[in-house]
């Protein structure tokens, strides 16, 4: 059974820094999608970084600069550092696991940045 559980949000001020962390189980990081989604107040859930199997990455043109998604294999674990985090960073950050037949998903954890 695949299991995803996010940790790491909280309330930040701007400009600060916080790092997600996506503990999975019955799935191996390294060897599957990984990606960072999140869903804003009142706006459409959108993709903030991801991880292919083959290790290549990418991220939102919103977030590039400022947030860098890695794994530890070791831990079975993905993580989310967010720097210089902005007001509209706001929302439910949810990671999700995808294989060629199936994708799974956290059931989120909430970033909240203040002014």
């Amino acid at each position: 059974q695949v299991q995803l559980v996010e940790s790491g949000g909280g309330l930040v001020q701007a400009g600060g820094s916080l790092i997600l962390s996506c503990a999975a189980s019955g799935i191996a990081v390294g060897m599957n999608g990984m990606s960072w989604h999140r869903r804003a107040p009142g706006k459409q859930r959108e993709l903030v970084a991801h991880f292919n199997a083959d290790g290549s990455r990418n991220s939102a043109d919103s977030v590039k600069g400022r947030f860098t998604i890695s794994r530890d294999s070791a831990k079975n674990t993905v993580f989310l550092q967010m720097n210089s985090l902005k007001l509209e960073d706001t929302g439910v950050y949810y990671c999700e696991a995808i294989t060629p037949s199936h994708s799974y998903w956290g059931q989120g954890t909430q970033v909240t940045v203040t002014s």
